[in-house]
C-alpha cells in the first residue's frame, strides 16, 4: 500500500489543497454512483452478471457487450482514483 503525503508551507495552502482534494473525491463519487446505475440496467435487462454474458447473448451485439464492458472498467477506475485520493495526507513545514 503506497501513501501520498504532501507537505506544505502554509496553511492556506493546506485548506486550499484538502478542498480540491474533497471536491475531486465528490466529482468521482457521483460519477461512480451513475456507472453503478448504467451496470444496473444492464445486469436488469439480461438478468446476468457481465461475466456471464457473450456478446452474442446481447441484442446489441458486439457493440452493447463493449459498453457494458467499457462502463464496468470506468467504474474500477473511478473507485481506484477516489481509493488513491482518500490516501493523501497534508503535513505543515
Amino acid at each position: 500500500m503506497s501513501k501520498i503525503i504532501i507537505e506544505t508551507a502554509s496553511e492556506r495552502t493546506e485548506t486550499l489543497l484538502r478542498a480540491a482534494i474533497a471536491s475531486q473525491i465528490e466529482r468521482l463519487q457521483a460519477s461512480a454512483q451513475s456507472s453503478r446505475a448504467r451496470l444496473q440496467a444492464f445486469q436488469m435487462r439480461y438478468g446476468k452478471e457481465l461475466a456471464d454474458v457473450a456478446a452474442e447473448d446481447l441484442e446489441g451485439g458486439d457493440l452493447e457487450y463493449v459498453e457494458w464492458a467499457g462502463e464496468a472498467e470506468m467504474l474500477r477506475r473511478l473507485e481506484d482514483d477516489v481509493r488513491h485520493l482518500k490516501k493523501i495526507e497534508m503535513a505543515h513545514r
